[in-house]
């Protein structure tokens, strides 16, 4: 028997074989998420049988579907102890391959997509998620279709180019490039020629690789929970496969019935989340006019928001926004203090982990986790446009606006 049993849809909870592949539920557009048979896998899976295993994510291959993985050493990147705060933790994501962590979630949907003989993949992106698909799908044989706005970071571009992926670069944000790939998804080509779309939670295997993040965090803390997570969100995959792998580590007897403050952390030029969270909604609304450096934080609307606001409410989280002023300054204090090169989206989590020490939300002696989801060094040409040091104002073009029709808000 498979290890991997079925999909389930997370609003309706109707099945889905897990044996081709899938997108969301055609009943509601549900997000898919990939069930096992977790009391089997108990059987011969515990934290002592990881010990000799590589440090790679896919060192937890027995909650993972069971394919061989196209893999770029992606995952186990280091648990650092602050050194300003003591019972804080900095999860340095930028270590990963392509330099961020949508590698993991990249690396588990084209194995699964090279599992299924699919040909070609399309994905809209804010940047890094980009760099992540050509990678991985260049080590596949794969070709990849990349749609991203005109003014992402040189990097993903540039990646992008050298991997050999197929790139188009769209004026407007990520939610006009999702409206590119669903207007390719009505060709001829696309039924025909062997497409397949790895947008952000429309298939279910992104977040299983983004699941590992929560794996490794309790494993690195000796199968103990911090107090809180501080999570940077644009999409918001992380956040659930976190909150999965808490329930999947739950059912395996690795963990308690303990759970994590859960923390999103948006930019206040694009925080559709917050201003959900603020006005008690269970859904969020397309942001106008979307607006930060932080690129990966400038998701006008996550597909998967109705999931990520419940997470925060059943984990006692909240979400809160910082400014791209705030946001600069944290990344030059990381790298000034810690001695972390962070992307700006991972800036943005120690402004928030300040916010919520200062309001009493934590305590100094809590035991948080700050995500960093990619390296600085991808970002070179959005923070040479400025500088920090005496708090000048933001020195950028302003972002192109949303339309309305962005295919990120439905499933196509």
């Amino acid at each position: 028997m498979s290890r991997l049993t079925h999909l389930e849809c997370t609003r309706c909870g109707e099945h889905f074989p897990a044996d081709r592949p899938q997108t969301v539920c055609p009943k509601d557009g549900g997000i898919l998420y990939a069930r096992y048979d977790l009391a089997g896998i108990k059987k011969t899976f515990s934290p002592a049988s990881l010990l000799p295993l590589a440090p790679t994510m896919w060192r937890y291959d027995a909650v993972l579907p069971e394919a061989t993985p196209v893999s770029l050493g992606e995952g186990f990147t280091p648990l650092l102890r602050s050194r300003e705060y003591p019972n804080v933790f900095i999860k340095d994501e930028g270590l990963n391959p392509t330099g961020s962590f949508k590698a993991r979630g990249l690396s588990a949907a084209v194995t699964m997509a090279r599992h299924f003989g699919l040909k070609k993949l399309a994905i809209p992106s804010a940047g890094n998620a980009a760099g992540a698909l050509a990678a991985y799908a260049a080590a596949a044989a794969i070709e990849a279709h990349i749609f991203m706005p005109k003014d992402v970071p040189m990097a993903n571009r540039i990646e992008c180019n050298y991997y050999g992926a197929q790139v188009t670069l769209v004026d407007g944000l990520i939610s006009d490039c999702a409206r590119k790939v669903a207007e390719l998804k009505e060709s001829e080509s696309w039924k025909n020629d062997g497409w397949f779309d790895v947008s952000t939670t429309k298939e279910p295997y992104r977040v299983e690789g983004k699941k590992t993040m929560g794996y490794e965090v309790a494993e690195q803390l000796g199968w103990k929970l911090p107090q809180g997570i501080i999570y940077p969100t644009g999409g918001g995959v992380g956040l659930l496969g976190m909150w999965k792998a808490f329930d999947e580590m739950q059912q395996l007897g690795f963990i308690g019935a303990e759970r994590p403050n859960m923390i999103s952390v948006q930019s206040s030029g694009c925080a559709p989340i917050v201003k959900a969270w603020d006005e008690g909604r269970t859904a969020s609304e397309m942001w106008p006019h979307a607006s930060t450096l932080a690129s990966g934080l400038r998701v006008p609307k996550p597909y998967g928001d109705y999931l990520i606001l419940d997470i925060l409410k059943k984990s006692g989280g909240l979400a809160l926004a910082a400014t791209d002023a705030e946001i600069l300054a944290a990344t030059r204090h990381w790298a000034k203090v810690e001695g972390i090169f962070a992307a700006p989206e991972g800036a943005a989590a120690l402004v928030a982990y300040q916010k919520l020490l200062a309001s009493g939300f934590f305590s100094a002696d809590d035991t948080v986790v700050l995500f960093n989801t990619g390296s600085g060094l991808k970002y070179l040409d959005v923070l040479d446009t400025k500088d920090v040091a005496d708090d000048a104002p933001v020195e950028r073009a302003p972002s192109p606006a949303s339309r309305a029709i962005a295919g990120i808000i439905g499933p196509y």
